[in-house]
């Protein structure tokens, strides 16, 4: 198992064998993973377009996403049981993952969405480092030269290279890369879950998350109107369920090449959002330093290794 970007348990690629797929299955999955990462760059838009507090958006997230999930898999029939300690991962990754969406959510006031977004796309190397931490295991030297580069890219955001960095920027990059550790906490966690639907983990983590921010959560239904429904049940159901089920059709038809190209349009559009819809200035080294986390995660999920390139060029 793994968790997408937004959030959310999905069936980690890399450990799928995906059978030879034929041309038409081929374009049928592309499609899909597009549109999946597509939806996923919309989500800071319809997160700032509710008007709600971060807090509010994630607790409807989590009734309407879960309602979504658990009902689909009911009408499919596809619980399965868990053991004991079945449940005390999923109430691990369920945690995380609540906290990662009010982290991430949060970040988007602070230093604007494509900012927050491409920050968040550092979580691969949070999740390097606690496999380290805690399973022993070691980085790889091209592993660790992309973290070093994703991490410079980082500092070139928020300006501390130079000393420039402003409270609210570096209150957004902290947030986003806050939840980038909970989400690769969530993945650890998820990862111990064999044999259980994608769409159960997340439907009951989404349950969890109702009952975490019931006591915490005070939406005043009364005030809202048809743009703030209409965005929180986009983020539910369009969101969770239809980018789900466009997500696990594409890991079914793609390779693991094509996941990790395609991965990139979710960043590419929320930059193009944040621009577009919301007028945001992005300067030159903000600029520079997202191409280089990109740059960075790119490299390091097609395992490129830029030193033993810069070996054997020497």
């Amino acid at each position: 198992m793994n968790i997408d970007r937004s959030g959310a348990a999905v069936a980690s690629p890399a450990a799928t064998p995906v059978p030879q797929a034929t041309e038409p299955a081929r374009r049928g999955g592309a499609w899909r993973m597009v549109a999946a990462m597509g939806l996923s760059g919309t989500i800071g838009w319809f997160v700032v377009t509710s008007g709600q507090s971060p807090l509010d958006v994630v607790f409807f997230r989590c009734i309407f996403g879960g309602a979504a999930l658990l009902g689909t898999l009911a009408l499919r029939r596809g619980w399965q049981p868990m053991r004991a300690r079945d449940w005390g991962w999923l109430a691990l990754g369920g945690v995380t993952l609540i906290l990662n969406w009010l982290a991430l959510f949060s970040a988007y006031s602070y230093s604007g969405i494509s900012v927050a977004t491409v920050v968040y796309h550092t979580q691969p190397f949070f999740l390097l480092l606690l496999a380290a931490l805690f399973q022993r295991e070691a980085i790889a030297p091209g592993r660790l030269a992309w973290l070093v580069l994703a991490f410079g890219g980082v500092m070139l955001i928020t300006g501390l290279e130079h000393g420039g960095a402003t409270g609210g920027m570096l209150a957004g990059v902290g947030l986003a890369m806050l939840a980038a550790l909970l989400y690769a906490i969530t993945t650890m966690a998820t990862r111990r879950l064999k044999g259980v639907p994608a769409g159960q983990i997340a439907g009951l983590q989404m349950a969890m998350g109702v009952v975490m921010l019931f006591p915490l959560a005070h939406p005043a239904v009364e005030t809202f109107g048809g743009r703030t429904w209409g965005a929180l049940l986009a983020l539910g159901l369009v969101h969770t369920g239809v980018m789900y089920t466009l997500l696990y059709g594409a890991f079914q038809r793609l390779n693991v090449l094509s996941i990790a190209t395609l991965s990139f349009v979710y960043p590419l559009v929320a930059i193009v959002i944040d621009v577009l819809v919301f007028g945001v200035v992005l300067t030159p080294p903000q600029l520079a330093g997202m191409a280089l986390i990109l740059l960075a995660v790119i490299g390091n999920q097609l395992g490129w290794n830029p030193l033993r390139q810069a070996r054997a060029g020497g």
